[in-house]
């Protein structure tokens, strides 16, 4: 009879500290890939945003998180995503980046719609397309769709324009709002504003010159126009303002260069001043039918608290600075006229 052969205790405790060892690397593992997945800093220094447009996919935003090297590890920003529901979540915006942040972090930013404003700050823009190519820039409303918006008559009225003056309706200054604002926002937007600005007090002023706000906006165009020195445009405000009170053409030369079209113009001649344009007010009596560029806030301001006098001729002196020589008569400004005439002749400057 043979005896039973028993397993050696020093071999059990080895076997145990194997399948321990085993145990203890694979939870390290587990947990090394849980850090890399949640809390490793993985976003990198290329990018200083994340854009996300509206109407994205997950597969958008990963698309353009990789090609754009904005983390480190883009298969373990894909998995954290699943993993933390964001993939059926996104929120279109203008993320700001932060070097190091971690998969965590930047998904949960994400996914709140935690975005950084956008200083929309714009001056003074001569046309339309200007304008919106600038806002474009900005935010993520498309100019071709902006432009559409001006130019629809059906659409301005609402906001108590037509398509020739409703570029009065945007006040030059900076405002906060999100990149995503769509365009229809935006024009919102500019129309608060835009009743904002023209308060109790403004609009009392208006009334006073027998003026609508559009109106003041539309001659404030025109003293913009003029004036390279904004402590001058209280007194071409003025001058504008006598000739429209006692229906002289305005004769303001910006408006003979909007119409043509040629804002290269530096010396206008006769054949500016035949063009037949309602912006041409050597042709046509009073104000033109809208603005010949974005007005300024002074340029309004100067409107509405012009000064008093008794002028209704101007020139640009001959020495120019940017500043005018004005004239209550026909014979004083042909005086002056002439000496500016000469000093572009000087110059040699014909067109």
């Amino acid at each position: 009879m043979s005896a039973k052969k028993t397993k050696s205790p020093a071999l059990n405790k080895n076997l145990r500290i194997v399948i321990a060892a085993i145990v203890f690397i694979g939870l390290c593992s587990l947990g090394i890939s849980y850090y890399i997945k949640y809390f490793s800093g993985n976003v990198t220094d290329k990018e200083e945003y994340l854009f996300i447009r509206t109407g994205s996919t997950f597969n958008d935003v990963l698309k353009t998180v990789t090609e754009k090297n904005i983390v480190r590890n883009a298969e373990s920003f894909k998995e954290a995503a699943v993993d933390m529901n964001y993939t059926n979540n996104i929120k279109s915006g203008k993320y700001k980046l932060k070097t190091g942040v971690s998969n965590r972090k930047i998904i949960n930013m994400l996914k709140s719609g935690n975005q950084e404003p956008v200083q929309l700050k714009f001056a003074t823009y001569r046309l339309k397309e200007n304008f919106v190519g600038k806002v474009s820039k900005l935010l993520e409303a498309d100019s071709a769709k902006l432009l559409r918006l001006l130019d629809s008559s059906a659409y301005v009225e609402k906001f108590g324009f037509d398509t020739s003056n409703v570029y009065t309706m945007f006040i030059p200054n900076s405002y906060e709002m999100y990149w995503n604002t769509p365009a229809e926002k935006f024009f919102g937007r500019m129309h608060a504003e835009y009743t904002k600005f023209w308060n109790a007090e403004r609009r009392a002023k208006a009334e006073r010159l027998n003026l609508t706000p559009v109106k003041v906006s539309i001659l404030a165009s025109i003293v913009d126009g003029e004036a390279l020195h904004d402590d001058e445009m209280p007194t071409i405000a003025g001058l504008y303002l006598n000739r429209v009170k006692q229906g002289i053409r305005l004769q303001a030369d910006p408006t003979v260069i909007f119409a043509a079209r040629d804002f290269t113009i530096r010396r206008v001649l006769n054949k500016h001043l035949r063009i037949n344009s309602p912006y041409n007010t050597y042709l046509n009596y009073g104000l033109p039918p809208g603005p010949i560029m974005m007005p300024s806030i002074n340029a309004i301001d100067a409107v509405l608290n012009h000064k008093t006098h008794k002028y209704l001729f101007m020139c640009a002196k001959e020495d120019f600075s940017g500043y005018h020589r004005f004239a209550v008569t026909q014979s004083e400004h042909m005086v002056n006229a002439r000496k500016f005439q000469q000093a572009l002749n000087k110059r040699n400057i014909k067109k």
